[in-house]
């Protein structure tokens, strides 16, 4: 299975994160990994979390018992995506010698997408309907989860998107409504279940639910923390997020 054209591009861009990967192989631990690249606990996560979810496969796999706590270790597609970053590492001396002016590298630098929504999700559009001015556009994830998002035609038209074509679902955290299993999921909806993997509070404000999926892809929702104590919701606990398809942006390399 080739590398996911939308990675390779994150890895060629972003390659601080990338770098992150070589740390967890050395240390064997999330945090001796984040510590020894300059990283919270919390950032090097989100790190991670951003790399499972572009790639096919997850590139890390949490494992129990590490020694100094957070123990992962690399998959085999982390270590073959490695590799590669290894390889970049080398070609990026020759491009920076190639650069004739500093602005060479700006302008570059201005071209590359940056977005501040925390759910990043790989996924290919399986089918396009048209409804009047606007898309619904079917898009199947990993392992054969899948989700909606509506756009309007004219932007159907300018990404230049149809059946097959590899795009980016962005979600902002604040978009998805956490539920417990069995609560009515409202029409129209896209829904996908999972665990809960990890709690974040905060002093004032909404908690940090981060979600992880049946396919290796993670999500990060906002919700307060009485609507997750009355509905019994903690981490372990099989949890479902709904948001509406207007609320996914969606995402095509340049």
């Amino acid at each position: 299975m080739s590398l996911p054209t939308l990675l390779s591009q994150h890895i060629a861009r972003r390659p601080q994160r990338i770098a992150l990967l070589q740390h967890i192989a050395e240390q064997g631990s999330i945090t001796r990994a984040a510590k020894s690249a300059g990283l919270s606990y919390k950032a090097a996560w989100d790190a991670i979390d951003e790399l499972n979810n572009l790639a096919q496969k997850p590139l890390v796999e949490r494992s129990v018992g590490g020694k100094g706590g957070g123990g992962a270790r690399l998959s085999t597609e982390g270590e073959r995506v490695l590799r590669l970053y290894q390889k970049l590492q080398a070609l990026q001396a020759q491009v920076l010698e190639a650069a004739e002016d500093a602005s060479d590298l700006d302008l570059l630098g201005r071209l590359m997408l940056r977005t501040s929504a925390r759910n990043q999700l790989h996924g290919t559009i399986a089918a396009i309907d048209t409804q009047g001015h606007n898309d619904r556009i079917h898009l199947e994830l990993a392992e054969g989860l899948s989700i909606d998002a509506q756009i309007t035609h004219e932007s159907t038209l300018r990404l230049e998107l149809q059946p097959g074509v590899q795009v980016v679902a962005l979600i902002k955290a604040g978009w998805l409504e956490v539920l417990a299993v069995g609560d009515q999921v409202t029409p129209g909806y896209s829904f996908l279940e999972g665990t809960i993997e990890e709690i974040l509070d905060a002093e004032n404000g909404p908690s940090e639910v981060r979600i992880a999926l049946p396919n290796g892809q993670t999500l990060c929702a906002l919700t307060d923390p009485e609507h997750l104590r009355s509905r019994g919701l903690g981490v372990g606990k099989p949890v479902g997020v709904q948001f509406s398809p207007f609320n996914v942006l969606l995402g095509t390399p340049l």
